[in-house]
C-alpha cells in the first residue's frame, strides 16, 4: 500500500514538472534538439532516418540476415523476436528519452511502428503482452517502469491485454555497456513468476541486445506454464559486418 501511495506521488510530481518544464522551454526533438510540433517526439528530418530494420530477417532471434545454425536464439526458451529499428541514430534517442528522460510520450511512436510492421500473427489473439520487468530499484527512482508504459502502448494498438506477470530479483545489474559475456552469465539476471502467466505471452521491452534478458524472462516463463513465448522490442542492437548485422 505504501508503495503504492510513493508511486502514485511521484507520478504526479513527474507530470507537473514535465508541464512546468514545457511552459519554460519550446518543445525539441529528441535526437537533434531542433524545435519541433507540441507532442513530436522527433523533427521530420530525424524521423526520415529512422533506421528501420529491412530485407531477409532471422524469425528467431531477429537479426536482419539468416543465421542457420549459429542464430544466437537457437536452443533458447524464446520462439520467436522482432524489432522494427536498429539501436541506432534518432532510435538510440527516442529509447533514452523514455528510458533516462522520463519522456513517456514517446512510447507511443515507438509502439505505432512495434505494431506496423510486426509479423502477421505475432501480436493477435491469443497472445498476451508482459513486460520485460525493470528491477524495482529502478522503478522507484524512476518513477515507473519503461517496459511497462510501453507494453501499455502496444496494447492500447493492438488490442492485446498485459499482465505483469514477472518480478525480477536480485541485485539491480548494469546491463547498459556490459559486454556479452557479463549479461549472459549464469544468474546475471534473476526474473521470477508472479501469478499464473498467459499460455501465449508475447514479451516486451525496448532494446533486443544479446537477448539474456529475454532468456531468462521465456525461461521463466515456460517454467510457470506458458506453452509459447515470443518477444517483440523496439530496437535491436547490432555491429554491422559487410552486408551482414551481427549482435553487439
Amino acid at each position: 500500500m505504501l508503495s503504492e501511495v510513493v508511486d502514485g506521488w511521484l507520478a504526479r510530481a513527474r507530470d507537473w514538472w514535465s508541464g512546468a518544464w514545457a511552459a519554460l522551454a519550446p518543445p525539441a526533438c529528441w535526437a537533434c534538439r531542433t524545435t519541433v510540433a507540441p507532442g513530436a517526439p522527433l523533427c521530420p528530418a530525424c524521423r526520415a532516418t529512422l533506421p528501420f530494420l529491412r530485407g531477409a530477417r532471422c524469425p528467431r532471434c531477429a537479426l536482419p540476415s539468416p543465421c542457420g545454425a549459429r542464430c544466437p536464439a537457437a536452443g533458447t526458451a524464446l520462439g520467436r523476436a522482432w524489432t522494427p529499428v536498429a539501436f541506432a541514430g534518432p532510435a538510440r534517442a527516442l529509447v533514452h528519452a523514455l528510458k533516462f528522460r522520463a519522456a513517456l510520450g514517446v512510447a507511443d511512436l515507438m509502439a505505432a511502428q512495434m505494431v506496423a510492421g510486426a509479423p502477421a500473427g505475432l501480436l493477435a489473439a491469443p497472445a498476451v503482452l508482459v513486460p520485460v520487468p525493470t528491477h524495482p530499484a529502478r522503478a522507484r527512482r524512476r518513477g515507473f517502469d519503461h517496459a511497462a508504459v510501453l507494453a501499455a502502448a502496444v496494447g492500447g494498438r493492438c488490442g492485446l491485454a498485459v499482465s505483469r506477470c514477472l518480478v525480477r530479483e536480485g541485485r539491480p545489474t548494469r546491463q547498459l555497456g556490459a559486454s556479452r559475456a557479463a549479461r549472459r552469465a549464469p544468474g546475471a539476471v534473476a526474473v521470477r513468476v508472479r501469478g499464473t502467466p498467459p499460455p501465449v505471452a508475447v514479451l516486451v521491452d525496448d532494446v533486443h541486445t544479446t537477448g539474456a534478458t529475454l532468456e531468462a524472462c521465456a525461461q521463466a516463463l515456460r517454467a510457470g506454464g506458458s506453452d509459447m513465448v515470443s518477444a517483440v522490442a523496439y530496437a535491436r542492437a547490432l555491429r554491422t559486418t559487410g552486408s551482414r548485422g551481427n549482435v553487439v
